[in-house]
């Protein structure tokens, strides 16, 4: 199992930061670079407690499916996707917003498990880490911005 952590400090409400976390179409336009398509179960809006999303994106040269549903959801505090079909052996996202001096300090935990044992965890090992830490960085400075900009509006 590998652990990723994310701290994220936005000038924003956190509403307005759980809102665009929940987001199918923040999502989307923050995965433009893997051409990121929603293609079942919520494909825009909010996502709501016990609803499904099916996402395709092109990942090191493969076009992948990934299904979550959103498992646990206390607005506007926390909320948790995980991976029902995929190619992970598990995956598990924990979305967190916490308001405090003005700005909201959104936490990502993501806890995941690959398939295919040592050629696996060697594979996690040498890119997957990587890419994902990338991944959730660039989406999380994309919220950060969205958020900005509206709350200033």
């Amino acid at each position: 199992m590998t652990t990723l952590h994310f701290i994220t400090e936005i000038n924003a409400p956190a509403q307005t930061v759980f809102d665009l976390a929940r987001s199918v179409d923040a999502h989307l336009e923050s995965t433009k670079q893997t051409d990121e398509k929603a293609v079942a179960g919520r494909t825009s809006g909010l996502l709501e407690l016990g609803e499904t999303v099916t996402w395709q994106a092109r990942h090191f040269g493969f076009l992948l499916t990934h299904k979550s549903v959103i498992s646990q959801m206390t607005e506007p505090l926390h909320f948790v996707d995980e991976m029902v079909e995929g190619r992970f052996k598990s995956f598990r996202h924990e979305h967190g917003f916490k308001y405090e001096n003005g700005r909201t300090v959104m936490t990502d935990v993501i806890v995941y498990a690959t398939p295919h044992g040592i050629a696996g965890r060697i594979f996690d090992h040498l890119l997957l880490r990587k890419h994902l830490h990338t991944l959730i960085s660039v989406r999380n400075q994309c919220l950060k911005q969205q958020a900005e900009t509206v709350s200033k509006i």
